[in-house]
């Protein structure tokens, strides 16, 4: 099972590609989209969608895994990451893959053991579970912890038929839509 994860933002989309091969974990890649080379904000989303489309291509991941949005003070902020969490998002289902969502807080959980660790303590989990040479930069360090977050929580759910995290629904074609 390869599975894309996406550590999504509107400046910085951090993407990660791990693969489950038995019981071990592979590092294929990861890397970032740096959108600030666009004019304005729709370009910057249309980089977020272009460039995830690019990674799908050349990877060919069975699944995509987003970090959910978290909620903050600035809503103009919390805006713009949900823009870009739809840019992604958007790309993915274009693909025909199904997507699913984590919260920080599984996320950490999920690699660390702890919910409330410190970025530093994923990072270097990250580095140990995947045998990666050095940290990887923040946000594709987060993108592969994503990554992982959804392999744990699908060996999860084949082991105790529990619904962990269901794939979002894609909607039907907007031909067939009657109000």
């Amino acid at each position: 099972m390869r599975i894309l994860g996406i550590d999504p933002g509107s400046r910085i989309t951090g993407y990660g590609l791990v693969e489950q091969q038995g019981s071990r974990l592979l590092h294929i890649d990861n890397g970032a989209l740096f959108t600030d080379k666009a004019s304005d904000f729709p370009g910057r989303l249309k980089l977020i969608f272009e460039g995830i489309t690019a990674v799908i291509a050349d990877y060919s991941p069975d699944a995509v895994a987003v970090e959910d949005v978290f909620f903050s003070t600035n809503v103009r902020s919390a805006l713009k990451l949900g823009q870009a969490r739809g840019a992604a998002i958007a790309a993915a289902v274009h693909a025909g893959l199904p997507v699913f969502e984590y919260t920080a807080l599984q996320v950490k959980k999920a690699v660390v053991g702890e919910g409330k660790a410190a970025k530093e303590q994923v990072q270097r989990m990250l580095v140990a579970l995947l045998h990666l040479p050095e940290v990887a930069q923040a946000d594709a360090s987060d993108a592969l912890a994503v990554a992982i977050c959804h392999i744990n929580s699908s060996a999860l759910r084949s082991r105790t038929g529990a619904i962990v995290a269901q794939p979002r629904q894609r909607a039907s074609s907007w031909r067939n839509y009657r109000p």
